[in-house]
């Protein structure tokens, strides 16, 4: 029998709780369930005034929006804004009622420049999660594999100017003289004079985005780009990671990588690189 549906229910007032339309197996129900984020709580706490002013939106809020948009793939904070409006989810996962109003997406964009811009808190909060991961036995960082990848930048690539610049040597250039010289004094050999002229080489400055790198990799793929130099265990997880311009070479960053590695996670067993 050919029924159609009544749009009465639109206009039905219904007394239900968020809780009981998320589903069990939401992924914002797995990540409430996973992380604790009081923790951000005691990271932030220097970046706001403890006992005047008006009182701020929730910074746990904020970076559980920036959540949002990154783990379910939302282009922009604005867009974001607009999914959480009407995610019953999403509002559960940031306990915003029907009738709560959602920050502008401007909010998030002023506390950034305000407070969260040039500090490392994304930096804490990554690691901060990733220790727990290890400790739970999801991480492993005891073999660890380096590599990059290039990924284009948002810039004309016939638009730029071109600058002299200081031509790095590569990282394990500098020790390596340092061994060979080592092993002349050894054989009663003089060692080599240290290279005292500075080399130069010109390179090209995109004037719409001038922190990417002009990246060539054969004649047809020349472009602005951004390298991700990274640092992950045997199942791709992310356990360090640098972003420099495209034409940054990965001897110039393994050393820092490593380094960050040690630091933050610990040193590994093995390592290999590509």
């Amino acid at each position: 029998m050919l029924s159609k549906q009544s749009m009465e229910g639109r206009y039905q007032i219904s007394m239900i709780a968020l809780d009981e339309v998320v589903p069990a197996n939401h992924l914002v129900r797995k990540l409430e369930a996973a992380i604790d984020f009081s923790f951000i709580y005691d990271l932030v706490e220097d970046l706001y005034c403890l006992d005047n002013g008006r009182p701020s939106i929730d910074p746990v809020v904020l970076i559980k929006m920036v959540f949002i948009q990154y783990v379910f793939g939302i282009k922009s904070m604005r867009k974001t804004i607009d999914e959480i409006d009407t995610s019953v989810a999403y509002r559960w996962f940031l306990g915003f009622d029907f009738n709560k109003k959602i920050p502008h997406f401007s909010t998030f964009g002023k506390n950034y420049e305000r407070r969260f811009k040039d500090t490392d808190l994304f930096e804490k909060i990554f690691y901060h999660i990733l220790n727990e991961a290890i400790e739970k036995g999801f991480v492993d960082p005891s073999v660890v594999f380096i590599d990059s990848t290039h990924v284009k930048a948002n810039a004309n690539k016939r638009k730029f100017i071109k600058e002299a610049v200081k031509a790095e040597t590569k990282s394990y250039q500098t020790q390596l003289e340092e061994e060979i010289n080592e092993d002349r004094i050894a054989h009663g050999k003089k060692p080599l004079p240290p290279q005292t002229k500075a080399e130069t080489k010109e390179i090209k400055v995109s004037t719409t985005d001038p922190e990417s790198g002009y990246y060539v990799k054969n004649e047809r793929e020349k472009q602005f780009a951004y390298s991700f130099h990274t640092v992950c265990d045997n199942k791709g997880f992310i356990l360090a990671n640098q972003v420099t311009g495209g034409n940054v070479h990965d001897s110039q960053v393994i050393n820092p990588l490593v380094d960050e590695l040690i630091e933050k996670v610990g040193k590994p067993n093995a390592l290999a690189g590509d």
